[in-house]
């Protein structure tokens, strides 16, 4: 596994670092964005070959050096990110809300590395995706090591870790067919560029295992959409892993959504699809939060 424990990327006397993120005694890491605001974040700083995401890699290491925390930036950048790969009816309750059978096995799409967005981004809506405007509070998995073929025994030894997703989704894209056609489509209305926010840490397994007792929150505008755990999913980390990776590469940097729990708008008897100028938050305990206010453009 990785040498960190927390990843977070930052800003310090004008320059940008990686580092394993130094928390004030009786903290609760789920708050890092809160303290690093507050002046009170440190860090471990790594260095190495430029990819410190990568578990295996000779050159990640510590430093021994010790910087204080200025400014919080997106642990993961676009060109570490080959691809994001999502689950889809992964939560029994959302499962049972959405009327569906529950799949045999994890049902895959896919958002483009253009979808990603930092944790605390404005994301502009483009006018094509504004009708029906969902979100989707995602546990996410980041791989750190190329994995192929492997099984759910040895699948965490290919995570570097987890961090906090909202897989943001355009309903009349995928559902409607007068827009999508009789077979709903998953990867065009989920896949606009800024639809996959991220961060704002990368926390490594060995902290929280296979991450499948966390709670998990949306909310919108301060009220709470999707309250639930990670205990929930049907097919956890492990499964997700070995499944995906079954003839297929997963290169390092790939992200995995894993798939969102009860309470997204289209669920609701009457759906309150997001608008111009909300702001939608997803808490995961241990992981953080991200908060990102939409705009209309």
């Amino acid at each position: 596994m990785a040498t960190w424990s927390h990843l977070i990327r930052f800003q310090s006397n004008n320059n940008i670092y990686y580092g394993d993120a130094i928390f004030p005694k009786g903290s609760d890491p789920t708050d890092v964005v809160s303290i690093a605001a507050a002046g009170k974040l440190q860090a471990h700083i790594i260095e190495g070959d430029g990819n410190p995401i990568s578990i295996i890699s000779p050159g990640v290491k510590a430093t021994g050096k010790i910087a204080p925390v200025e400014k919080l930036l997106s642990p993961i950048i676009r060109e570490q990110v080959p691809i994001i790969r999502c689950i889809g009816l992964n939560y029994m309750k959302h499962i049972q809300e959405g009327g569906r059978t529950p799949p045999p096995y994890p049902s895959l799409f896919i958002k483009p590395s253009t979808s990603l967005a930092s944790f605390d981004a404005e994301i502009p809506i483009p006018k094509i995706a504004q009708e029906t405007l969902d979100y989707e509070g995602e546990l996410t998995i980041v791989i750190g090591r190329t994995a192929r073929d492997v099984t759910e025994a040895e699948s965490l030894d290919y995570v570097a870790g987890y961090i906090t997703g909202n897989d943001l989704s355009c309903r009349i894209w995928q559902r409607d067919p007068k827009y999508a056609g009789n077979v709903p489509q998953w990867c065009f209305s989920k896949g606009f560029d800024g639809f996959a926010p991220v961060g704002p840490m990368i926390v490594s397994p060995k902290v929280l295992a296979a991450a499948d007792k966390q709670s998990l929150q949306t909310l919108v505008n301060g009220e709470v959409r999707q309250d639930s755990e990670t205990s929930d999913l049907l097919f956890g980390v492990r499964k997700i892993v070995s499944f995906l990776s079954q003839g297929t590469t997963l290169e390092t940097g790939t992200l995995i959504m894993t798939g969102t729990p009860a309470g997204v708008a289209l669920g609701m008897k009457v759906p309150k699809y997001l608008t111009d100028g909300d702001e939608v938050e997803v808490k995961i305990g241990g992981l953080g939060s991200l908060k990102n206010k939409l705009r209309f453009m």
